[in-house]
């Protein structure tokens, strides 16, 4: 009889990894691999987006077609500050941007020129000022630096929710992408910042969705997630299992610490400490 099996695909900046788990949680294989990045338009390094999509197919199949394993939910992990733009028919119309890629001064001193001081924006949006790593800069930077380009995008979708898009064809927006230093989300509001509606970006978001949510990929009984940010992918089993409140040491190519019990808005200071 074939073992059940939870397959979970984590894609990391240095490694990307792919993990089963039996109905009990405990891993039972794990397969790593690096792959090697491409360039961009501008001639900047980046992840091989068509690469890692090749790679986790064929490691989806070996695994659908083993005599060992029976899949029967998959989800997706990876890092933030990632996005894949989409043409009309749902396919990559831009190159993966590296999210240590630097934004030009004068798309930075032309967003300051439209909404303001970005001190308080980043108040607003608990996102410190960190070029391409603020993910809804890099659609700012799109519209005015690659017109031409920016015009073809249908949709922006975070990295975890294409991959998962990829396996379940359903286009999403997650919340755990967008709150995260995308410099997106008003938190006193609790809604998008005024500058995304000002600049009609919003439009390019597919509709919000939770994590908790579960598709079922095409064809097949196998239960799919909706992917999500890699530092959420880490707090949610303790959220779940922790009767009182924690702080959480996450390590990596980022080494994080994590408190989900502080809701108080940041302060200058606590921007200035890359605090998010």
């Amino acid at each position: 009889m074939k073992q059940k099996v939870i397959l979970i695909f984590d894609i990391g900046k240095t490694n990307k990894k792919c993990f089963l788990f039996d109905e009990n949680f405990v891993q039972v294989k794990n397969i790593y691999k690096q792959i090697a990045e491409v360039i961009d338009d501008d001639g900047f390094a980046s992840d091989d987006l068509m690469a890692i999509e090749k790679w986790m197919f064929s490691v989806y199949e070996d695994l659908k077609t083993t005599a060992e394993y029976e899949i029967t939910a998959i989800n997706f992990s990876t890092y933030g500050a990632t996005m894949v733009h989409l043409d009309e028919a749902g396919k990559p119309c831009t190159p993966m941007y590296n999210y240590l890629k630097i934004i030009p001064e004068d798309i930075l001193q032309l967003f300051t020129q439209k909404y303001g001081d970005l001190k308080t924006w980043s108040q607003q949006t608990a996102s410190p000022v960190l070029g391409m790593l603020n993910a809804g800069l890099q659609l700012f930077w799109l519209k005015y630096k690659k017109p031409t380009l920016f015009k073809k995008i249908h949709h922006s979708v975070f990295l975890p929710q294409y991959l998962s898009y990829r396996f379940n064809s359903q286009l999403i927006t997650e919340f755990t992408g967008v709150g995260c230093h995308t410099g997106m989300w008003d938190f006193k509001k609790n809604d998008f910042h005024l500058w995304m509606y000002a600049e009609d970006l919003t439009k390019l978001l597919p509709p919000m969705h939770s994590t908790n949510e579960v598709f079922t990929m095409p064809g097949t009984e196998i239960k799919c997630g909706t992917g999500i940010h890699d530092s959420s992918a880490a707090l949610i089993p303790y959220l779940r299992k922790a009767g009182k409140p924690f702080m959480l040491l996450s390590t990596g190519t980022w080494s994080i610490c994590l408190n989900p019990f502080n809701h108080e808005l940041l302060l200058d200071e606590d921007l200035e400490e890359d605090c998010l």
